[in-house]
């Protein structure tokens, strides 16, 4: 009797689990709608960090501390090409920085920089629901992997409509949370500005970008990887081959002026490990690697 109770157990859990599976797939399309709802969401009510930012081009290597403010992030470069900097280029830095603490126009134009970036993540991310053909592509460390491809049906009016929908790739969700874990797009045929004349964006460029979960709410870039061939005026092509890493990862007051957050980044040296090496490590959760999870904002 005590078999025949544990065989009715475990068909019980089985039939629990698939119920849940079959739920949980929802079509494609409606899952990518709800996860830039979730994002979009995040990005107006997000919280503010302090963490270090590692670009790699084919002119070196940047190591920079940033901070978010409400008037938007600001940043001290740290390490160049893994050194520390030379008296003379601390000595830029801080005039910098103090240009634009006492320049009321430097604000202005490092406030509106930083408004059209958040203008363009966003219509980034609303266009991705229907842009795309969408299909499931099997499961992953706890997310759920999808495979997309331009949606023969929608307009694309924008430059970034259109760059972005000349593409196909991957996105990988978190099953739980709903939240976009890993981005990988590839260009699938060029894409001309002004008939070719202004400029091209050349076939077989690539990108990823990966996310962390930081808090309980809170997703932040963790790395970001673009391989792209452009024209520019018929005359010069040039690759764009960039890197970028961030970790480290440390709250900070939501409402942090844009001079508290300059004194944050004096007050103490920023965290210098070496290549690799994160400051703190994220919280556990469902994200790829264990715990990396993905969203749009930076």
């Amino acid at each position: 009797m005590r078999v025949v109770w544990i065989a009715v157990g475990a068909l019980m859990m089985w039939h629990n689990a698939l119920t849940a599976h079959v739920q949980a797939q929802m079509p494609a399309r409606q899952l990518v709608r709800e996860v830039v709802y979730n994002e979009l969401n995040d990005h107006a009510r997000h919280g503010h960090w302090r963490y270090w930012v590692e670009r790699r081009s084919s002119n070196g290597t940047l190591r920079e501390e940033q901070v978010e403010t409400v008037e938007g992030p600001v940043k001290r470069l740290i390490l160049r090409d893994g050194r520390p900097l030379s008296p003379e280029d601390e000595q830029q830095e801080q005039d910098r920085l103090q240009k634009l603490l006492v320049s009321p126009g430097e604000q202005a134009r490092h406030l509106k920089q930083y408004d059209e970036d958040e203008e363009r993540i966003g219509r980034i991310l609303a266009l991705l629901p229907d842009a795309f053909v969408y299909e499931y592509d099997g499961e992953e460390m706890g997310c759920y992997r999808l495979r997309f491809h331009s949606n023969p049906n929608y307009p694309p009016r924008t430059i970034e409509a259109r760059i972005f929908h000349a593409m196909s790739g991957r996105l990988w969700v978190d099953a739980g949370w709903k939240r976009l874990v890993r981005l990988e797009g590839r260009v699938d045929e060029n894409v001309d500005f002004g008939y070719g004349i202004l400029g091209r964006l050349y076939q077989g460029g690539w990108f990823r970008l990966e996310r962390v979960q930081v808090s309980a709410s809170d997703w932040k870039t963790e790395s970001l990887e673009i391989h792209m061939n452009i024209r520019a005026l018929l005359v010069k092509t040039f690759a764009r081959d960039t890197s970028e890493e961030r970790g480290g990862f440390v709250a900070v007051p939501a409402e942090l002026s844009l001079a508290e957050g300059m004194a944050l980044l004096n007050k103490s040296p920023g965290p210098v490990q070496a290549e690799g090496q994160d400051a703190a490590s994220p919280p556990s959760g469902n994200g790829l690697g264990g715990q990396t999870a993905l969203a749009m904002r930076p």
